[in-house]
């Protein structure tokens, strides 16, 4: 964990449980995509920095989950960097306590205020075209959460953030994290036709050709919505339909995991709605959801 590799000439990614880009800006100075879950993860990105007599200029987040900008604060205080985040993200990593109250929808208790859901601050400012080295092309990969991004390099490698989930892991778990399923699945179709030399993303190995993955991300999401669909053929709360979700897919509820795939729920079930495949009804003053 934590080794460096080298994808091209001037492109890297750390291996780290998010993956953290590093790009060469010249023999001195480079630049990191995204930081790592917390400040030990911080410790390790400055360790290889030091051992490669790297200058670290900048941090570009892809977007503000905790396990992409922990890293922020810590390498921040030790070099000096700027750090950049896009749009909302922007204000998510400069006040974190942002996310776990999103995702409990209120104040959230002590169980989610932790570094897996809650990085420290870091002095974020936002990200625009005019902030990239030059030759990046900032990628806009919305739908896994509010205006995430990824990278393409001069090198031609795409950092694609957590756009798509391995294989290993949907199969695993089944239900990745998602807060807009329309624009989740329309980032995919974008992805599946990209081209570049190398695309790295986040929670995935990296690879010379991403669409099987993508395809397979997009089934997925399908999948799920479809099993939704079915499950409400009858009027279901919220609550029951995530119980049956963690229970048909045998997964084990805690704080963190009702938060975040309760979140995703919502989203799914927002989707449907609009698409007209569920309808909200209300009775006996509680909100059910029903196939059409």
């Amino acid at each position: 964990m934590y080794e460096l590799i080298q994808v091209t000439d001037r492109n890297y990614y750390i291996q780290s449980p998010a993956k953290i880009g590093l790009v060469r800006l010249n023999e001195n100075d480079v630049c990191l995509i995204d930081s790592g879950n917390d400040k030990d993860a911080g410790r390790k990105v400055r360790q290889i920095l030091d051992a490669n007599r790297w200058h670290l200029t900048a941090i570009y987040n892809t977007h503000s989950n905790a396990d992409h900008i922990g890293g922020n604060r810590y390498l921040q205080g030790q070099t000096g960097c700027a750090v950049y985040a896009p749009g909302i993200e922007c204000a998510f990593t400069r006040r974190p306590i942002l996310e776990p109250s999103f995702l409990y929808g209120g104040f959230p208790c002590r169980d989610l205020r932790h570094k897996f859901l809650m990085a420290q601050e870091s002095d974020a400012k936002e990200l625009t075209p005019d902030t990239v080295p030059e030759g990046f092309e900032i990628i806009p990969l919305p739908g896994h959460f509010f205006d995430m991004v990824g990278f393409r390099t001069p090198d031609n490698v795409v950092y694609l953030a957590d756009c798509l989930s391995s294989r290993e892991t949907l199969e695993k778990y089944r239900i990745g994290f998602i807060y807009d399923v329309e624009a989740y699945i329309r980032t995919l179709e974008t992805v599946c036709a990209m081209e570049a030399k190398m695309f790295v993303p986040a929670h995935a190995e990296a690879t010379e050709d991403i669409t099987e993955l993508a395809r397979f991300n997009i089934d997925q999401v399908c999948a799920i919505a479809a099993w939704i669909t079915d499950i409400c053929r009858v009027p279901l709360s919220f609550e029951t339909i995530l119980q049956r979700l963690f229970t048909d897919y045998s997964l084990s509820m805690n704080f963190e995991q009702y938060v975040l795939v309760g979140s995703t729920v919502r989203s799914y079930l927002s989707w449907l709605k609009d698409q007209g495949k569920i309808a909200a009804v209300f009775d006996q003053n509680m909100l059910l959801w029903q196939r059409t």
